[in-house]
């Protein structure tokens, strides 16, 4: 057990510090494409982008959790049956993309999204030949070997992005970004560890089918969940107001992505490890644990919050300046998100993604009806309000499945909620009495 902790620890710092590099230079080239790019470009990619992760969500198999989950996540025959089927994924993804680019220029009318959905698509084979090492490092908390590996990638293409974004300023730049990185990561990928071949398994399939399809319910739900806000106000805001919101959407999301990136290396492999323990006993180690993980997560929220405005009004030009009353917005509208990710790989640890599944279902459902309402009624201001206060279903959701499995934490949420609005009020009352008004201000110019 002295071991597993000692892992979990060195995984966690490795996370944090390759998150922290992996933001610390996206949000650099960011600053340096808003001042080669016009804001449509920036929209226009984030449609993109939504429609390929949506074919990746709606088409996940759960390969790389049945790795870490599965006793037999060590098995060559387990692990070349993975990959064989990634594969097979993969192509038809891409097949998908060519017969969905016309429907969908057709909705945003957007004639260019015809050829460049296909193109980007290509990202969709290179993952499915993409090793199943990876998972395997993770299944082992091998965390430092995969966070290296991750952000060489992200700096070589981040290298030829802003380049070619410099001599030629065009949607190719974006493109070129994510064909870039998709390849090496393919490549390189295989040079990890271990040499997939192709094989076909029956059990295994049927273990990787009979996870991975609540896996695919819950992925599914989750890109309509989380995605829904793009695809909705690609048709409510010009492509301009889109990019624009797209910025404060990425830099509201930062927090976020640190809890869902040591959910997903660390606490999954180190739960799923220790899932044979009394659930009561397991249930004590992960809040115990929890409570360090939410302090700090209040701290930078409320920074965030507080003074998130002052980011977008310091580095970007003017352009983007109406992003500056959406980042505090947005960002608090992240707690509710963030209570249940530092407990939801529990439910997938002990085999029940399910609950997650229905939290996202009804997230969905919620957005559907809130943000064209709040846009009618409020303009774009209604529609980011009705954004940020979209995680409430998948609090309940997920909160209920934890209290069913027996790993509710609620008094917990309730306390660090408590406790997270007392410091923004707090801060709020400092800034407003030094003379410096409030993060929305920015709304009423």
């Amino acid at each position: 057990m002295a071991s597993l902790k000692s892992l979990a620890v060195r995984g966690t710092v490795w996370t944090l510090l390759g998150y922290g590099a992996s933001q610390g230079l996206r949000f650099g080239s960011n600053l340096i494409l808003t001042r080669l790019l016009f804001p449509d470009l920036f929209g226009l990619m984030a449609l993109i982008n939504t429609f390929i992760m949506g074919l990746h969500l709606f088409s996940d198999l759960g390969i790389r959790p049945s790795i870490i989950q599965n006793p037999r996540g060590d098995d060559p025959k387990f692990l070349n049956t993975a990959w064989t089927l990634q594969i097979i994924r993969g192509v038809g993804l891409w097949v998908c993309c060519w017969i969905i680019a016309w429907p969908f220029a057709s909705i945003y009318n957007n004639p260019d999204l015809r050829w460049l959905i296909p193109v980007i698509g290509l990202t969709t084979v290179f993952d499915g030949l993409m090793s199943t090492s990876l998972a395997s490092l993770s299944r082992s908390l091998d965390i430092g070997k995969i966070t290296r590996f991750e952000f060489i990638i992200q700096l070589i293409s981040t290298v030829v992005m802003l380049v070619w974004a410099y001599f030629s300023p065009s949607i190719w730049a974006l493109v070129g970004n994510a064909l870039v990185s998709a390849a090496i990561k393919m490549v390189w990928s295989h040079c990890l560890g271990y040499s997939n071949r192709l094989a076909w398994d029956k059990s295994a399939l049927k273990a990787l089918v009979s996870f991975g399809q609540w896996i695919f319910l819950s992925t599914a739900m989750t890109f309509l969940a989380g995605q829904a806000d793009r695809l909705i106000l690609g048709r409510l805001f010009p492509l301009e107001l889109l990019g624009i919101y797209t910025i404060a959407f990425t830099l509201s999301d930062l927090p976020l992505s640190v809890i869902q990136a040591v959910g997903s290396n660390v606490m999954l492999p180190v739960i799923s490890q220790q899932s044979h323990l009394p659930r009561p006993e397991l249930r004590l180690k992960i809040l115990e644990k929890r409570k360090f993980l939410l302090l700090g997560m209040t701290i930078v929220l409320v920074v965030l919050i507080c003074f998130g405005d002052f980011l977008i009004l310091g580095l970007y030009d003017a352009r983007y300046h109406p992003a500056a009353w959406m980042l505090p917005i947005l960002a608090l509208g992240n707690w509710p998100r963030m209570l249940p990710m530092t407990t939801a790989p529990t439910l997938i640890a002990i085999g029940r993604p399910i609950y997650g599944a229905w939290g996202n279902c009804l997230k969905f459902l919620y957005m559907l009806v809130a943000i064209p309402s709040g846009f009618l009624a409020f303009g774009a201001l209604g529609a980011v309000v009705a954004i940020a206060l979209n995680d409430f279903p998948f609090y309940i959701a997920i909160s209920y499945g934890l209290w069913k499995e027996g790993f509710s934490g609620l008094m917990q949420d309730l306390k660090s909620t408590c406790f997270l609005m007392v410091c923004v009020a707090v801060t709020l009352v400092i800034r407003y009495q030094a003379g410096l008004g409030l993060p929305i201000d920015r709304l009423w110019q």
